[in-house]
Order: structure tokens, then C-alpha cells, then sequence
């Protein structure tokens, strides 16, 4: 089995690196093959060309070599995990370029038309969030609606063929305790793991 792993956060040391290297570690223990992409720290430029901007006609081929590799690996991928903190209601803007520059029409769907309805091209049939926030949750649902839920399991994964998108957040962060983290990581684990089943 084959996943990709994208990590989208600046800060060297914080909890999602250390979510990120746990899923990264569970998966390879388990015999996976492992694309792990820590975006900040590889340089990832979330900035679209103009060229890029499209969204019926497939896209040109990439002038960024990153971005060509990108897409051509997340073609090969039968599983997808992603980890990030929920900023603003939004991944960080290095992992929201990516989904813009890398999951592209001719890479990750078909359109024949604006208004038609997308044909996903991805062979993953899975995908994993795993978000930290400082947001408690009854806040999050009343106040905000989860923005984050929508992002991935409405607009965009579903949008590019995968059709079992599970989501865990580790909330809240910035107050919790190791002892807390330590059973958020073995948590994150036995996401990953369950993705192999």
C-alpha cells in the first residue's frame, strides 16, 4: 500500500510534527510504502501561476519541477493523510496552495463542464485529517459550523474520488498535558493503522 503523508506546519518541534512522524512511523511499521512531505520545511510555494488557475480544462504541465512531482506522485497514491493545526478555520496557506497547484482537472478530476459534476481521477480510496486546535468543540460546531469537515470531506476530497474521508482533531492543544499527547499520538496511530485494513 502506498500513502502520502503531508505535514503543514512552520514551526519545527510542534505537536503536529510529532503527530506526523507517529503516522509516518506506524504506517512503515506496518509495511506501507510512505511519501512523507513535510511542506514548510521542503519549501513548498503555495503561490498559483496564472497558468494554474483553470479549473475544466486540464492544467499545462507544471514550470515548478515540485509541483510536476507532486502531481505525478499523488496519482500513485492508494491513501492520503493529512496533518495540520485548524487556523482561522482553513489549513495553513502552504497546504491550501497545494491542494490548488497539485490536485488540478487532468491530475486529480474531470470536468466537461463548469457546471457538470466532477469525475475524480485519484485512485486513493482513502484519506485521514488529523487536526489540532485550541477551539473546544461545542464552540467550533455552534459558532463556526466545523469549516474544517466541509473543506475536506465536502469540497474537496469527494471532488477528486475519494470516497472515505475520516477526520480526527486533537483539541485543545495549547492547555493539554503530555499525558494527553501521549494518548493523542497512540490515538493518531491507530487512525493510520485502520487505514490499511
Amino acid at each position: 500500500m502506498r500513502v502520502g503523508v503531508y505535514l503543514a506546519h512552520p514551526r519545527a518541534g510542534s505537536f503536529n510534527h510529532a503527530v506526523f512522524d507517529a503516522v509516518v512511523d506506524e504506517l512503515r511499521g506496518l509495511g506501507c510504502q510512505v511519501v512523507a512531505h513535510d511542506l514548510c520545511a521542503q519549501g513548498f510555494s503555495p503561490s498559483l501561476s496564472a497558468a494554474e488557475t483553470g479549473t475544466v480544462s486540464s492544467v499545462p504541465d507544471a514550470d515548478d519541477p515540485q509541483v510536476a512531482a507532486h502531481r505525478e506522485e499523488v496519482a500513485t497514491l492508494d491513501a492520503m493523510v493529512f496533518v495540520h493545526p485548524n487556523w482561522w478555520g482553513m489549513p495553513p496557506a502552504v497546504l491550501t496552495g497545494w491542494v490548488q497547484r497539485v490536485l488540478v482537472p487532468g491530475v486529480a478530476y474531470k470536468l466537461g463542464s463548469a457546471d457538470g459534476e466532477p469525475a475524480g481521477l485519484l485512485r486513493a480510496g482513502r484519506a485521514l485529517v488529523l487536526n489540532t486546535s485550541d477551539t473546544p468543540a461545542e464552540r467550533e460546531e455552534s459558532e463556526f459550523g466545523d469549516p474544517l469537515q466541509r473543506i475536506w470531506a465536502a469540497c474537496v476530497l469527494p471532488y477528486v474520488g475519494v470516497a472515505e474521508v475520516r477526520r480526527v482533531v486533537f483539541r485543545t492543544v495549547t492547555d493539554s498535558t503530555d499525558e494527553t499527547r501521549a494518548d493523542w499520538l497512540r490515538q493518531a496511530r491507530r487512525e493510520a493503522a485502520a487505514l490499511t485494513t
